[in-house]
């Protein structure tokens, strides 16, 4: 997935090879990763990803939720669907605090979290560059 200007900071593909440490840290009982795959399960539509925040032991009960829906399947409500699940699972493995970091001219994606009860509690201004261009990004929480 190459970046679009909206929703990752990606600015080349990105190779199952690349991405096997990445799905390595993945646990089921704790950090999982979720896909949501089509009808017939070849292809992958969206996937929604629990990861630890920050890594030290007082931050445990704490995870980064990062999501993501291939064009063709976004403004279909999947991304919902996996926060939802997400959400309702969350105490489950553990989770008492979700944060999401977005950019802040990712207005899809600021629906999304703010429409199952994520609130900004920061602001990171012009701390990337898109195709030239200073973005600031958002750092969205919610308590569960």
């Amino acid at each position: 997935r190459v970046h679009t200007g909206v929703d990752t900071t990606l600015v080349a593909p990105v190779s199952v090879a690349d991405r096997r440490a990445w799905f390595a840290e993945f646990d089921t009982g704790r950090r999982p990763l979720w896909i949501y795959g089509s009808a017939d399960d070849t292809e992958v539509l969206a996937w929604l990803s629990l990861r630890s925040f920050y890594g030290r032991p007082a931050y445990a009960e704490t995870v980064e939720v990062g999501i993501y829906t291939d064009p063709s399947a976004q403004r279909r409500g999947i991304g919902r669907k996996l926060l939802d699940h997400a959400i309702a699972h969350a105490p489950s493995l553990g989770i008492s605090t979700m944060l999401a970091f977005t950019f802040a001219h990712n207005t899809p994606s600021l629906g999304l979290f703010r429409s199952v009860g994520f609130e900004t509690w920061g602001e990171l201004p012009r701390i990337a560059r898109l195709d030239g261009v200073p973005r600031d990004l958002l750092i969205l929480g919610r308590p569960l």
